[in-house]
């Protein structure tokens, strides 16, 4: 007998419930379907890889995330949440993986293979051809690619997923600021070609790391209003073409220089895209906003550029999740604080991440160590405080103190104490944490001033400690690549 509606709905009932809050994030998912997020791991006190997943990403409805690495723990999170990942292979890896298939194969298994069904890209190697890594990396990095594509292969995922090489976008040379004077720099001549045949081969994308605060700094003679999409009564003019935003600008000047490699038709991917909001001048939360704002607004409209009308990036990432006290300052002091939130899940401003216009869900539960501050001691002799404050910065993260940051004006001593109170965080406070020969005072009394902060660490001795993880598996595949020698 064919059963009654009124008999079969109450049985569909609790599956029914369980759909309702994914139906519920369809709308807005939709809206920003090619947005994602950057999640990198250099922090001293990360939130729980479960944190991210279930506290930030899936309740703002982020459709896409690239991990700066093969995190087990962020990996293990988001399996069978439908958030579509990107692999990160840190340059670190780059010179066994590309010296071994077997080093590989064994990445590949134990980082890909478990978790295949929500890996989309492999992303082998972090702003290739940056100046600033010379030319380390520059041999290993087409050679890493090839044999992880090998290794993806013979493990019956490469029609699944695809490898990538993100570049940085000093990989092409434009000697002004218009698009279509733009080509590949000479000197990787014969790199990028073995690159760019590779990526045609497996119909994989050029993935291409944009810095706009960057660029803002070097070309003093352009508006901030170019790089926050606002209107602007001169656009840059090239030839009959106009640009009124450096996104576009920057598009066409990649698309350029395919065009003049023979590969006019190849796919671009944004792997990085955002501005910072402390550690510089320009570096503020409200600029930040700004950016990202008309960012997300601009690709929503699906404009395109002018010489790729109604074509968009594939995918377009955003710089990044959560702040991190332990990236790399080598362009400057405002690179630890790309976080849309802050180190422990706090959301700074307001960006539509496929949440649409609800305000940003915070991370839940987020554990701290006890309310407790390590300041100067003004009752000592302070005059030869000077070395104690360089110790204590060389140590821990004062970016906020470097000119236009937030405790940029809260002068001296207060910058000592901050110093102090950053390097006692970092080491659990522990009470040799605060001692600065003597001149550290423990308190409970929150020394922050104004927007000065001077913040408490997450309790992280229930949580994975990233960065020991990622040496255990470069030792292991060093180890795995010279054995075969």
């Amino acid at each position: 007998m064919r059963p009654s509606r009124r008999h079969l709905l109450p049985s569909l009932a609790p599956a029914l419930l369980l759909l309702l809050p994914l139906l519920a994030l369809l709308p807005a998912a939709a809206a920003a379907a090619a947005l994602g997020v950057n999640w990198g791991f250099s922090s001293s006190h990360p939130l729980r890889a479960a944190q991210v997943v279930r506290g930030l990403l899936l309740p703002n409805s982020v459709p896409r995330v690239r991990l700066a690495a093969a995190s087990a723990d962020a990996l293990a999170a988001l399996a069978g949440t439908g958030v579509a990942v990107t692999v990160g292979v840190p340059n670190d890896l780059l010179r066994p993986l590309a010296s071994s298939r077997k080093a590989a194969a064994a990445w590949v298994h134990d980082n890909v293979t478990r978790y295949a069904s929500g890996v989309r890209y492999i992303a082998v190697g972090d702003e290739s051809f940056l100046f600033s890594h010379g030319q380390q990396n520059q041999s290993f990095q087409v050679k890493a690619a090839a044999n992880i594509q090998r290794a993806l292969v013979d493990a019956k995922l490469s029609n699944k997923m695809k490898v990538v090489v993100p570049c940085s976008s000093e990989l092409y040379e434009n000697t002004s600021t218009l698009p279509s004077k733009a080509y590949f720099r000479p000197e990787f001549n014969e790199t990028i070609a073995e690159l760019l045949s590779f990526l045609a081969n497996h119909s994989s994308p050029f993935v291409v790391e944009l810095n706009p605060f960057l660029s803002f700094q070097h070309k003093k003679n352009i508006s901030l209003d170019y790089y926050l999409f606002q209107l602007m009564s001169h656009p840059v003019s090239d030839g009959h073409i106009k640009y009124d935003n450096y996104f576009d600008a920057s598009i066409d000047t990649l698309v350029t220089a395919l065009t003049n490699a023979g590969f006019s038709n190849m796919d671009i991917i944004v792997g990085r895209v955002g501005w910072p909001s402390d550690g510089a001048v320009n570096a503020t939360p409200a600029i930040a906003q700004s950016f990202m704002t008309g960012l997300v607004n601009h690709l929503e409209r699906k404009s395109g550029t002018p010489l790729r009308p109604k074509v968009l990036p594939v995918e377009t990432f955003l710089f990044s999740l959560l702040d991190e006290d332990q990236q790399s300052i080598a362009s400057g002091s405002y690179e630890r604080h790309y976080g849309i939130f802050t180190f422990d899940g706090q959301a700074k401003y307001h960006v539509n991440l496929g949440q649409g216009s609800k305000a940003l869900e915070n991370a839940p539960d987020v554990q701290y160590l006890p309310s407790k501050w390590c300041v100067l001691d003004n009752n000592k002799d302070i005059s030869n405080v000077s070395s104690s404050f360089s110790a204590a910065c060389s140590h821990a993260d004062c970016t906020a103190l470097s000119s236009g940051g937030s405790c940029s004006g809260i002068g001296w001593p207060g910058n000592v104490s901050y110093a102090f109170n950053n390097y006692y965080q970092q080491h659990d406070q522990s009470e040799d944490g605060c001692n600065f020969d003597g001149l550290g005072l423990i308190t409970t009394v929150d020394p922050s001033v104004d927007n000065c902060l001077f913040t408490v660490a997450i309790d992280t001795s229930t949580a994975s400690f990233h960065p020991i993880l990622a040496m255990l598996q470069i030792l292991i595949l060093c180890f795995c690549t010279y054995s075969l020698l």
